[in-house]
């Protein structure tokens, strides 16, 4: 049986004002970012582990970090990039990649950045900016919730229930807001600000499918030192590798698939209900 709840929605600027009010007082947020669903929070530490627990996670477990389109920028240290790779490059792939859609990005974190949302890679501090694209409505509400929060950067973790959950499997995020209401419903304060029209989100991004984004790290390039730097792919999510190696290429970057992103994460199902 479906579970229902009033949703709010995208297209609406008083429930775009409401869902970032509903940020800034440390509720969890379902929001329309790109082709799917994500969770947004406040990035206090206390809100991220209720973030985790609401999930299924491990409450200490590291999160992932949004922001407005034109805030990204700031949330990496450019000094600690390798010196064969060069900062505008990779500034030029973030352009063409978060230009065409939702996408994910790790890197050198700002010193500002907390523990919380860092992670240590071969003695490199990173963070890891997963964001709408710059096409997407979502901007809005990210914008207005960073106002409203008093802070930069948001916290933000695929809308779906984690695989650490006793006798749970891998489960791949929402796209539709009445599966995320299904799912959620043991949380109390969870608002969904939903697409106007799912369908037509989906049709804005045809090169991506409707899943956790893909992740491309660029804090520690492979590969010979006299040929063009190899990035990673982490995460093997909606964007196609071959896409990333298109927009990498006319840059002098090399891309592959990391050994954690040997399999393409799947698009979710729904029960006929819900479809």
């Amino acid at each position: 049986m479906d579970v229902w709840t009033p949703h709010l929605h995208l297209d609406r600027p008083g429930d775009v004002a409401a869902a970032a009010r509903a940020v800034a007082g440390g509720a969890v947020v379902a929001a329309a970012f790109g082709n799917f669903y994500a969770l947004v929070t406040r990035p206090d530490a206390a809100t991220v582990r209720r973030a985790n627990v609401v999930k299924g996670r491990p409450a200490q477990q590291v999160g992932s970090i949004t922001a407005p389109a034109d805030g990204i920028v700031a949330l990496f240290d450019w000094s600690r990039l390798p010196y064969r790779l060069p900062a505008g490059r990779v500034r030029q792939l973030m352009d063409a990649l978060w230009g065409a859609g939702p996408f994910g990005f790790r890197g050198p974190a700002a010193d500002r950045l907390p523990a919380h949302l860092t992670s240590d890679d071969r003695g490199v501090r990173t963070v890891q900016v997963i964001a709408p694209g710059a096409r997407c409505p979502s901007n809005a509400f990210l914008r207005r919730a960073v106002a409203e929060a008093g802070t930069d950067h948001l916290h933000v973790t695929s809308a779906n229930r984690s695989r650490h959950r006793p006798g749970a499997g891998d489960e791949p995020a929402h796209w539709k807001a009445t599966g995320i209401a299904a799912d959620f419903a043991h949380a109390a304060d969870l608002v969904v600000l939903a697409h106007p029209d799912e369908a037509a989100a989906r049709a804005a991004y045809p090169r991506h499918l409707p899943t956790s984004v893909t992740v491309l790290s660029f804090h520690a390039p492979e590969g010979d030192p006299e040929e063009p730097p190899v990035l990673l792919v982490e995460r093997h999510g909606s964007l196609h590798v071959d896409d990333v190696r298109r927009a990498a290429a006319p840059l002098g970057l090399q891309v592959r698939l990391a050994a954690t992103a040997g399999r393409r994460l799947g698009v979710r199902g729904y029960a006929a209900a819900l479809v």
